[in-house]
């Protein structure tokens, strides 16, 4: 199957877009399946895309935990663990609906939350979250992320949302993020290995793109020590809104 859908100027394309995606994951903590899926999902079948980036996310969440240290991490479990249960059982749950619904439905669910949740984050409005509020809102967040996780690879901007939402420092929100992306992306793995979107064919694909995602994270990497980092996030939002009208596009166009 992957030599008649993957020629060598198409593994290159899918190469290079790891590359960046891994460079915008390790400077800001978050994006790598949503650029991934949106770039790679220009030429290539949805459902091959959200395979490819399985062992990536996998990884690159790792090492993004290793960096802020696992005690961090330890910490980020427990204070976070209703929200991570949340995703995570959602995740395994919608990942079996990916092989029943359309390409088109697939990129609508993505297309639509992105774009709509970059522009708000541009445009400067602070959503926050009341503390007694709180509780309820890791449960609906949790699901929202999780089913979009499940679908379309990536709970990322949710996710992202959220933990602005209720004022979550910078430095936590990394590891946080790491956190979650990280055991989320185990029960993609798992989800998908169930769906038969993971197999012993698409397997070898994820696995090239480990060493581009590898590579950008350790340049993304180093940009996060060297400018500043609302600027950055700033860019790297308008990067996914295009990205985001880019899927609501193909969407309903095809």
């Amino acid at each position: 199957m992957l030599p008649d859908l993957l020629t060598p100027g198409l593994l290159a394309f899918a190469l290079g877009v790891t590359v960046l995606a891994g460079v915008v994951k390790g400077a800001v903590g978050f994006a790598m399946p949503l650029i991934m899926i949106s770039g790679m999902g220009i030429l290539l079948d949805p459902k091959l895309v959200v395979a490819g980036i399985i062992l990536p996310i996998v990884l690159s969440n790792l090492l993004q935990v290793a960096r802020c240290g696992w005690a961090e991490a330890k910490a980020a479990v427990r204070d976070y663990k209703a929200y991570i249960i949340i995703v995570c059982v959602m995740i395994l749950l919608s990942a079996q609906l990916v092989t029943v619904i359309s390409d088109k439905v697939m990129y609508l669910v993505l297309g639509i939350p992105v774009t709509l949740l970059c522009a708000i984050q541009l445009a400067g409005l602070k959503l926050v979250i009341p503390e007694a509020r709180r509780p309820l809102a890791s449960v609906v967040a949790g699901l929202v992320s999780g089913l979009l996780g499940g679908l379309a690879g990536t709970w990322g901007p949710t996710t992202v949302l959220y933990l602005v939402a209720i004022e979550t420092p910078k430095a936590r929100q990394i590891v946080v993020q790491g956190v979650i992306y990280g055991l989320g992306a185990v029960m993609l793995l798992l989800g998908h290995m169930k769906s038969g979107v993971m197999n012993s064919e698409t397997v070898w694909f994820s696995a090239l793109l480990l060493v581009p995602a590898v590579a950008g994270m350790w340049l993304g990497f180093r940009i996060q020590d060297r400018i500043d980092q609302a600027t950055f996030r700033k860019a790297t939002l308008a990067v996914l809104l295009v990205a985001g009208l880019n899927l609501v596009r193909r969407g309903l166009m095809g």
